[in-house]
């Protein structure tokens, strides 16, 4: 088999891949976001536990997490009686989410801590309240210090979604790895070459949305043009 015909095959197992790499994005923000405001309140008990769950996401490798997930996940639903909706991929989902989650709480707790106390009680003496400080003070500020760190935490989950072809999910390296096995290990470098380049341009796209945003971002110091002070001076000396 060519490369030619075996782009195709490869890209029919993308929609899975972005599958997967998008759910795995949505649900773990959405932990981070709960995560880093019980570890900045510091609520008693609850905080201790969120800790626990993020030092569990930041020091297990990946892909044992992804077997906690496949296999835990059944010893839990079968309580309901859900069994039957379990899959490899679900498997991939809760665990990549509950990494992406404790990874990005670590993320977005510093850049939390990062905005000055004094902008907090600047926001409290204008008599906002806490929804319209966070979304008009502290909010703006606190996500352009994380944009970076955002940056990298997605670019990390889409290399690790590459390992839930060990707990049977059909994404674009499993699909990969059934090709050469098919051909006989005879197309190995451009199989992976072919794979390189599509995980290349998944990343190239999340860093070039995430610069988007940050190049948007209202605390974004333009850029000044060295020409300027030149024009400045030649309108004084007139």
């Amino acid at each position: 088999m060519d490369v030619s015909a075996m782009i195709p095959e490869l890209l029919s197992a993308l929609p899975l891949t972005l599958a997967i790499t998008f759910t795995a994005m949505i649900a773990g923000f959405c932990l981070a976001l709960i995560a880093t405001a019980l570890r900045v309140h510091r609520v008693p008990v609850v905080s201790q536990m969120i800790d626990l769950y993020v030092s569990y996401a930041r020091s297990v490798p990946v892909v044992l997490q992804l077997f906690v997930a496949f296999y835990g996940l059944p010893l839990l639903v079968v309580l309901f009686g859900a069994e039957d909706f379990l899959s490899p991929t679900i498997a991939a989902m809760v665990g990549l989410s509950f990494y992406h989650g404790g990874y990005l709480s670590e993320v977005m707790r510093p850049a939390y801590l990062a905005v000055d106390r004094g902008q907090h009680d600047a926001a409290d003496s204008l008599g906002y309240t806490f929804r319209q400080k966070i979304a008009r003070v502290v909010g703006p500020q606190a996500v352009h210090f994380a944009l970076p760190g955002y940056g990298n935490s997605i670019i990390y989950l889409i290399h690790n979604v590459a390992l839930v072809m060990y707990i049977g999910a059909g994404d674009v390296m499993a699909t990969a790895h059934l090709i050469m096995e098919r051909d006989y290990n005879q197309y190995q470098f451009q199989t992976y070459l072919v794979l390189a380049v599509i995980y290349s341009l998944m990343c190239l796209v999340a860093w070039l949305i995430v610069r988007f945003f940050e190049r948007r971002s209202p605390m974004q110091v333009p850029e000044v043009s060295t020409t300027t002070p030149i024009k400045n001076q030649l309108i004084a000396s007139v």
